[in-house]
């Protein structure tokens, strides 16, 4: 059976307007439109030419939005087959040189990452401590730059404990999310 399959538009850069396909899977919340445009209006001057992480990429949304808007490298992380299989065929459609896809388990992938990140999109399944897990090793191995940014997507009113080294510089909720960028503060 052939998974059903949903899509999103990526709202600037290059590929502005160009629709990502993704499969229609369970944990799968693609970041809204108006949520990613104030995201990437908060890194308007960190994207161009930074190395960017979507650890727990699903439709890969956010990753795409920033190779789309000048990342020079992006590396999408997930373990499940389908969704790599459609990473894969994204990048195809795109020819997104500059995007790396790792079917891996994301925090297996951070203990053995060598390359540290400009910006990490972090935004796995509600309802588990990988917001605090992950950010713990993003901190402890040094896979975010000085000055670098963490974005995080959690249920509103469940907060997750990130390290001291990490300063919120903005936050909002939609709906029933909550999303933060956070600052590695040097």
């Amino acid at each position: 059976m052939v998974p059903k399959k949903n899509s999103l538009r990526i709202i600037g850069g290059t590929w502005r307007s160009r629709r990502v396909e993704f499969a229609d899977a369970p944990g799968i919340r693609p970041t809204p439109d108006r949520v990613r445009e104030t995201l990437f209006n908060w890194l308007a001057d960190k994207i161009e030419g930074a190395r960017c992480l979507d650890l727990f990429a699903g439709s890969g949304a956010l990753g795409f939005e920033a190779a789309s808007r000048g990342a020079v490298h992006l590396t999408l992380v997930d373990h499940d087959a389908g969704v790599i299989d459609m990473l894969k065929a994204q990048r195809r459609s795109l020819d997104a040189r500059q995007v790396e896809i790792v079917h891996h388990e994301s925090l297996a992938y951070l203990r053995e990452a060598s390359q540290p990140f400009d910006i990490v999109f972090l935004d796995p399944p509600f309802g588990t401590d990988l917001h605090q897990l992950a950010a713990q090793v993003l901190v402890t191995r040094e896979l975010l730059c000085p000055n670098g940014r963490l974005y995080i997507e959690s249920p509103v009113g469940k907060t997750p404990e990130l390290p001291d080294a990490l300063r919120c510089i903005r936050e909002k909720t939609a709906g029933q999310v909550r999303y933060q960028l956070h600052e590695l503060v040097a």
